[in-house]
This record gives C-alpha cells, structure tokens and sequence, in this order.
C-alpha cells in the first residue's frame, strides 16, 4: 500500500512551511544542557507556540485542544519541523507522545479535561515511572505497591529510567495493585502528581554527561484511586496502549533526522567502502519511512498494521550501524564530543536496543504475533 499526498495534505505543508518560517527566527538561544529550568521554559514555550499556531497535538480531539487532523496530516507536520530544524517535543516528550495518546484512548472524561489541554498548551510536564531495578525488559515484574486505604492508594516502591522525572508535574507509574495474582493481571496504570509528600528524585548521569534521567523512591505515597486509568488490575492491558505509542509514532521524528544525519555526513565520506556503507544506511532509513508511511496508511483505513511491531526492532540496529560508520569516518574527530552532533548521537545509540523494550523482547513479539511461531517456554 502506499501513501499519496492529497492536495490537501500538501496544503496543509506550505502553511506550515510558512509558519514555521516566521516563528523558528523569533525563538531564544538553546540553554546550557544541564541547566534544566531554563531547558523546560524553552521546550514548554515552543509547546505552546504550537498549540497557539493550531500544530499542537494534531491527531487529538478537538474537544481537548487537538486537531482532529488526518495521520498524514501530522506525518508532514513530522517532515516539514525536522526538516526546518525545529525544536523537537524534548523535555515533554512523555506527556504528548505516551502519557497523552493513553489518555485519550483509556482516560476518563474528568482525566481527558483535567490533563489533555495543560500538555498541548505546554503547562504540563510528564515523566514515565515504568522500569525498576528488577524489572527493565521484564516489566511485568514490577514491585512497586499500591495498597488500597479508603479513597487513596498508598504507593511504596522504587522506579529507574525516569526521564525528566526531577522537572515534571506529573508522572504516568505502573504499581502493583494484586500481589496474589498472575504478574500480568496485578497491575495498575496511575497518574501520579510528582510533588506529593513522600517521593524523593535523584538524577543519574550518563554517559553523555546528561542527568535527563532519575530514580525516584515512593514512601507511603498517598495518590486518589480516581487517578487510576483504566480499571484496577487492567493496567497491563493500558501499558500496552501506551508502549504501542512509544514504540511506533514516538520514533517518526529521529527517522526523519536520521535521513538528515546521513546528508550531513555524505561530504565527509570519501573512501569507496565507507561511502557504500553509507548508502546501506540510507536506504535502511528510506525504507523504514516508507513503512511507516504504510502504517499509518493502513492505520486511517482501520486495518491494524503488522509494520508497526517491526519498526523499533529495526530502526534501532539501523541506527547503530550508522553510528558506527560515522565513528569510522570521522577517525580522531571522534574522540571529541563537544559540539559533535555525529558523536553524540553515536554514543545515544547505545541505548537504542534497550529503552522502549529490549531488542530481544522485540524480536520474541515478532516471532510470535506476526510469525506465528510458537511461545518461548516460561
């Protein structure tokens, strides 16, 4: 199947293409990467000059502040900011990419007015409590709990990985809500204000020198039962939901700039081999956008695509063997960081096969539901 531009969808580019053109000139200067206010008043601010421009949130109701735009609608609007160079979602990326889209689909009417207009206008940030220290790819077997006291929950437990979890005003956790029950079916999905007494953040630094990402340590936590998505034990059925959104759409982005990395590159690569390579990445990239570009057709048609399970698995070694084809052709250039867009995005590879579901976990679902081998025993 392939995806055709309609005259209305390219409409919609050059308006775009022209408001991008007069708003990208007005905004500030980058901040520092560690001085973390002023790197939430930037994303925030472009945030909301989106929403103001009517580019927030393209494909969500109208009714919350979206769109209700076509998904090739918000396809192009992914072509025409990457292309400009624009700011991406940054420190949000888990309110209006994960934690958003779930409430849409699974969250309450009090839920969807409470949240969905304060994170397309940029006046709400959201962090991802999902992972703990025994329980990354196997995240069913989380531990953090919730015990049920009238009206609240009280939450005890551990998370890791949290991006942006020590400036964010709310958190999307997954808690333990039935100890006695098969791992899969005890589980809650919660909205988590993250200035409650009894929670404590420590940033972790990273390789890249970043501290984007935290622990965060929940003690006696009290948070309403009506911040609970979905029905109490079904939060792995709204997991689901989510990952399907950090997995697929959340990628289409840093696809699209990874066609742009491959043309910064291009004038540097002079030896035959190197410059084959690079051919190689360049049409991984090309064709996992013309994937993309299939699912999201077959996707406005209804038909669930098989395509978007695939995506992660293979952008993710993709983007390695560029990554490393770069390091080659920069040579001692590439022992430097600073100011290194290639370099750092080598080194931000490295976390590629793990985050959003390791690499393994990825091909066990392809095996088994779009294959149709059998189960891996447990």
């Amino acid at each position: 199947m392939e995806l055709r531009y309609s005259e209305s969808d390219e409409a919609f580019r050059a308006r775009l293409a022209d408001w991008l053109a007069a708003e990208l000139p007005k905004l500030p200067a980058l901040p520092a990467r560690e001085d973390w206010s002023a790197r939430r008043r930037y994303d925030t601010d472009w945030q909301k000059r989106l929403f103001e421009g009517g580019y927030a949130g393209l494909n969500w109701p109208k009714a919350y502040g979206g769109a209700d735009a076509s998904p090739t609608e918000q396809l192009i609007f992914f072509e025409e900011t990457t292309k400009a160079k624009a700011p991406y979602v940054g420190v949000n990326f888990v309110g209006t990419l994960h934690a958003g889209p779930t409430l849409v689909e699974e969250g309450s009417d009090e839920q969807k007015a409470a949240h969905l207009p304060k994170i397309l206008a940029g006046d709400e940030v959201w962090c991802q409590g999902f992972s703990e220290p025994n329980a990354g790819s196997d995240l069913a077997s989380l531990r953090t709990r919730a015990e049920r006291d009238g009206d609240d929950s009280v939450l005890n437990g551990q998370k890791i990985w949290c991006s942006f979890g020590h400036i964010a005003d709310v958190g999307e956790f997954l808690v333990r809500t039935d100890p006695d029950a098969p791992k899969n079916r005890g589980i809650s999905w919660l909205v988590l204000p993250m200035d409650l007494p009894g929670i404590e953040i420590r940033p972790i630094k990273t390789v890249l020198g970043s501290s984007e990402f935290c622990e965060v340590f929940l003690t006696d936590v009290r948070v309403p039962v009506a911040n609970r998505v979905g029905a109490e034990n079904d939060g792995w059925r709204v997991t689901n939901v989510t990952l399907k959104y950090e997995r697929g759409t959340a990628f289409v982005s840093e696809l699209i700039d990874s066609l742009r990395l491959c043309e910064d590159l291009a004038p540097l690569v002079h030896d035959p081999v190197a410059r084959r390579e690079l051919g190689r990445s360049l049409a991984d990239f090309e064709g996992l956008w013309a994937l993309t570009k299939r699912n999201v057709s077959q996707a406005s048609r209804g038909v669930p695509g098989r395509g978007a399970m695939m995506i992660k698995l293979a952008y993710s070694e993709a983007r390695q063997r560029f990554g490393e084809l770069c390091l080659r052709v920069l040579e001692r250039d590439a022992l430097s960081i600073e100011g290194n867009e290639l370099v750092e995005e080598r080194l931000r590879t490295l976390a590629l096969p793990i985050a959003a579901g390791a690499s393994q976990i990825q091909r066990n679902i392809i095996s088994e539901r779009v294959l149709g081998l059998p189960r891996e025993p447990r």
